[in-house]
């Protein structure tokens, strides 16, 4: 039997993030600040077409989809609010690894440069 306990859920670090100001909030905003930018979490009630537009723009980033624009507005206390980012920084990292089983995007990779024949 596994009598390992389960990590406790990261819904006990959003108070620090608001504290911390380490939350980015609304699509222009993350836009703009994408040299911050550790991930971006987006609501399950996203419509299809601003979902695909979210990972189009931040295909570089892990996109997470997770919670319900009610969730959001209960943890962090923002209204009509279905896209938030996480700046860079150790709690980010604690907070991605534990929503990481509800990313949608695979890793970007940058393809191998194209190698000339040598004739």
């Amino acid at each position: 039997m596994n009598s390992e306990t389960p990590p406790p859920p990261v819904e006990r670090l959003f108070p620090l993030v608001l504290r911390s100001g380490l939350l980015l909030v609304g699509r222009e905003t993350i836009r703009r600040s994408k040299s911050k930018l550790h991930f971006v979490l987006i609501t399950r009630d996203i419509s299809d077409n601003s979902r695909e537009e979210m990972l189009k723009t931040f295909m570089h980033y892990p996109v997470v989809q997770h919670y319900t624009e009610a969730e959001l507005e209960e943890h962090f206390g923002l209204k009509g609010t279905k896209v938030i980012g996480f700046k860079k920084s150790a709690l980010a990292q604690t907070i991605y690894a534990g929503l990481k089983p509800h990313r949608i995007n695979k890793p970007f990779v940058k393809p191998p440069p194209i190698a000339e024949d040598p004739k």
